[in-house]
């Protein structure tokens, strides 16, 4: 049989039932599982037999849905998280650590700028941010000997700038360093970074994926491209043994195609115990079986709204990829298109006060910190998700004080539009 094209994936990948099994993917709610003799106990806990445990580590619902994301995105492995930062913290530090250095777009989410400009500086690992736009030679001037990593968002959160995957991939696998692209705006329907160049994908799954706000998650994908064996000093950890599991070396023992997700797991996912609950999964999964349906509902009405707002005497700018005239609007047709995603940033004429005034008078679209579901929202970043940054590194992140991130749901667009309308008209002309 033929690849499945991605909306079968949607509805089927990951599970295959057999002869009188659920239909649905079940919820293993166990937190352990038995077996008959600690032998068999031990060869788990060696890595010699594949199996569960302790679900801290891995569980069978997990691991299932898990599975139908690495099918969507062309990997070849890939693990669930408790939430978004943890995919993109596991991401980086299953490959660098303390006294290492990363490559970074400056333009991503504020949760994510602060995790890696802040938290994991703390624990040695040190990020140059560059700009999204940055050319060749400005890439190349940001690596150092002991880069480990160069990171992205294929659309950034909230900025909507849509970064230039096959060049940052050129320059990173120049020197000899994975590509991980945080993919969650544009999920896998509208973009596959590994097409792209890219080696690791990450997802926030609470957005697009789960798409109904109802459980938190994140993911992780492995392409399974990337020889880390031909830079075995710039990747000890799986490429010399571990001894923490008797001296394995992962990739002797699970190749390209394996040894990525599996140190992840039995380190990281070991020590740190980010896990996705079987319940959460299981919610995710349902919200997989529609995502293809509702990115097309949630990208026609982005593009309807960033039209009727780009008219619209009251506001400022609108920034949205699939503009005619938008300054990304060429690197979306590259990489995304069939559309980029349901979220639209704009600014209102009168700056913050007026963006607030607008917002207070929104009767569909709630004020909310999420994004990318199926009910409308909105949110201020600079005073919310990146409430953090100074205004310095709000500009340098693509971010104005001004900025109104707003998440189009699957409603109508025309309700949609006269939310707004009316909201607007709320607000006062100077």
């Amino acid at each position: 049989m033929k690849q499945q094209s991605v909306e079968t994936v949607c509805v089927q990948g990951g599970y295959t039932p057999g002869n009188g099994e659920p239909r649905q993917i079940p919820i293993i709610q166990s937190t352990t599982f038995r077996y008959e003799t600690s032998e068999d106990m031990g060869k788990l806990f060696d890595l010699e037999a594949s199996g569960y445990f302790y679900s801290r580590l891995q569980n069978p619902t997990c691991d299932r849905v898990a599975a139908k994301i690495t099918a969507l995105e062309g990997g070849t492995a890939g693990m669930l998280t408790s939430s978004g930062q943890a995919a993109n913290f596991f991401a980086v530090f299953n490959i660098a650590g303390c006294g290492d250095h990363v490559v970074c777009s400056a333009h991503i989410y504020g949760g994510t700028y602060n995790l890696f400009h802040v938290t994991m500086r703390r624990m040695g690992v040190d990020f140059t941010f560059v700009a999204p736009d940055a050319t060749e030679e400005e890439l190349e001037a940001a690596f150092r000997p002991n880069t480990k990593a160069v990171f992205g968002e294929t659309i950034s959160n909230p900025s909507l700038t849509v970064l230039d995957i096959e060049l940052f991939a050129k320059v990173a696998h120049r020197h000899g360093v994975p590509l991980i692209i945080d993919n969650t705006f544009a999920t896998p329907v509208n973009c596959r970074p590994i097409e792209f160049g890219a080696d690791i994908v990450t997802h926030s799954t609470t957005k697009y994926m789960d798409g109904h706000g109802s459980a938190v998650g994140g993911a992780v994908i492995d392409s399974g491209k990337f020889d880390w064996t031909k830079y075995p000093d710039k990747f000890p950890g799986l490429c010399t043994p571990d001894d923490s599991y008797h001296g394995i070396t992962y990739t002797e023992r699970f190749g390209l195609a394996g040894a990525y997700i599996t140190k992840a797991t039995a380190q990281l996912m070991r020590d740190f115990g980010c896990t996705q609950s079987p319940q959460s999964a299981y919610l995710l999964n349902l919200g997989l079986e529609s995502l293809h349906l509702r990115m097309k509902q949630h990208t026609a009405n982005g593009l309807a709204v960033a039209k009727y707002l780009q008219n619209h005497p009251k506001i400022s700018w609108v920034h949205y990829p699939d503009l005619e005239g938008d300054p990304y609007h060429e690197k979306q047709q590259r990489y995304l298109p069939n559309g980029s995603c349901g979220v639209v940033s704009f600014g209102v004429k009168g700056g913050r006060a007026a963006a607030e005034t607008m917002m207070k008078h929104l009767k569909l679209a709630a004020i909310e910190t999420h994004v990318a579901d199926a009910r409308t929202c909105c949110l201020h970043p600079a005073n919310a998700t990146h409430r953090q940054m100074t205004d310095e590194e709000l500009i340098a992140a693509g971010v104005s004080p001004d900025l109104i991130r707003y998440s189009c749901g699957i409603e109508a667009a025309e309700d949609l539009i006269a939310d707004l309308e009316q909201a607007l008209a709320a607000v006062k002309e100077n």
